[in-house]
């Protein structure tokens, strides 16, 4: 099995915990107020983590990597990296959406990776220094990463509805 094989099967994995999180929320009785709930002032809310998730994934597929227009051009610039929640939040359908279309868009793209590229550094990342082995690991990390803050907000509004 190729390594970009093994990333995507690990890519895998982690969707069924976010998709886990997210139907959880769908079973609430009211699912808008858990997604909108925020930890703290000006703290991401479970609606941003996850829908965060979706436009990095969508952004990596498309700009940076083939530099093709992103799809949800309305929602980027409010779940880019750097931006700051507000209090339009999609609902639960509208963020499977985006997580099932740009995981598509992201498999699609990196499908086209050969394991002999992999030490290589898209134009996109030569900042940073990631090659696109690191990217891919880093796309494991930061799904696993907001999936567990999604999963602790969603724990903490559990908490503070007793």
């Amino acid at each position: 099995m190729s390594e970009v094989a093994v990333m995507l099967n690990l890519m895998e994995f982690v969707r069924t915990r976010t998709i886990a999180t997210l139907d959880e929320i769908a079973k609430l009785p009211d699912p808008a107020a858990a997604l909108i709930w925020q930890p703290g002032p000006g703290r991401a809310h479970l609606g941003w983590q996850l829908t965060h998730i979706g436009i990095t994934e969508e952004l990596t597929a498309t700009e940076r990597l083939k530099g093709t227009p992103a799809a949800f051009a309305d929602l980027v610039p409010r779940f880019k990296i750097g931006s700051v929640p507000d209090q339009n939040v999609p609902d639960i359908e509208s963020i499977r959406e985006i997580l099932n279309v740009s995981r598509a868009h992201l498999v699609q793209t990196l499908s086209e990776i050969k394991d002999e590229e992999l030490d290589t550094i898209r134009p996109w990342y030569t900042e940073r220094g990631w090659t696109l082995r690191r990217l891919m690991q880093i796309l494991v990390w930061h799904e696993s990463h907001h999936q567990g803050q999604a999963h602790l907000n969603l724990n903490l509004w559990k908490s503070n509805q007793t």
